[in-house]
């Protein structure tokens, strides 16, 4: 009887959860196959996503198998009037759907998404019935998308299912490709013109990336999905509402090192109360685009 207690004593502390820093209020991380939990900090609370719905967008337009080289021409009601975004998509350009593609997921151009939803078969309410359509369908209890791009404070929804969301994102070799390109070159009225990721990890050295998105509102703050994998491990992290780059970025590097440990079966991880050092500086300057 004994040994059968201290056996359960030892099984217990070997699952004991380890203090990790964050800098994210809420985060989730997976480990993908097996859907076991490595990392978990408030995964439950619903908060705005920023442009992690642009994720939802690119699988909608694709859902509906749309001409992707046919032109879209950007029309003035794509332009940001909520938070004044800058974009670098000029009003009348045309440009092909599957680069504006292109632009909406690794650039997060807000523009670029806008146009998107408008040019969906349908109009923009046949967009967002589509939206309805595909979160009911991925079983996304506690989300909610009203318009394309992020910029509403009124997109919001858990760490827990957007891990859901990435993993059926991640089924479409496309939003894989675009997400994980660290830099593009677009066609626009006749210029040819550079366009970076929005995630700076995507491309550096040490970093295994399978799909990623980033965010950014005030209201929402920085946030990121990505599927990544170390030491042979495959998971799917997203990281929602950190205060400044430097923690989320922090966050990363944490939990890349979680997954890459020294034990070949990652522990169940518990975040740690404590911010990233990073973290608790707060950022004074107000950011006026938001990815």
């Amino acid at each position: 009887m004994l040994k059968k207690i201290v056996a359960l004593l030892l099984t217990s502390f070997s699952v004991a959860a380890v203090a990790v820093p964050l800098g994210s209020q809420s985060v989730l991380v997976v480990e993908d196959g097996t859907g076991k939990i490595l990392l978990e900090k408030n995964s439950n609370v619903q908060v705005p996503i920023a442009s992690l719905t642009k994720l939802m967008t690119a699988m909608v337009v694709l859902d509906a198998k749309q001409d992707m080289d046919a032109p879209i021409s950007i029309d003035k009601t794509d332009v940001d009037m909520l938070k004044h975004s800058t974009s670098r998509v000029p009003v009348g350009a045309e440009i092909a759907r599957r680069d504006v593609l292109q632009l909406a997921l690794m650039s997060s151009d807000n523009r670029a998404a806008a146009s998107l939803g408008r040019t969906y078969p349908g109009g923009s309410g046949a967009f967002a019935a589509a939206v309805k359509a595909k979160i009911r369908a991925l079983g996304l209890t506690q989300t909610v998308i009203e318009e394309p791009t992020g910029l509403s404070p009124n997109n919001r929804s858990t760490a827990a299912d957007l891990v859901k969301m990435a993993t059926a994102a991640s089924a479409y070799p496309e939003i894989r490709r675009i997400t994980t390109d660290t830099k593009d070159i677009i066609n626009i009225n006749g210029r040819k013109v550079e366009y970076h990721n929005t995630n700076r990890l995507v491309g550096a050295k040490g970093w295994d990336i399978g799909m990623s998105k980033t965010g950014y509102t005030e209201e929402a703050g920085r946030c990121l999905i990505m599927r990544i994998k170390a030491a042979g491990k495959n998971a799917t992290l997203v990281l929602l509402n950190a205060r400044a780059n430097s923690a989320r970025i922090g966050d990363a590097l944490n939990i890349r090192r979680l997954i890459a440990g020294p034990n070949a079966e990652p522990k169940v991880m518990v975040a740690g109360g404590k911010r990233h050092k990073k973290a608790a500086k707060a950022s004074t300057r107000r950011h006026r685009r938001a990815s």
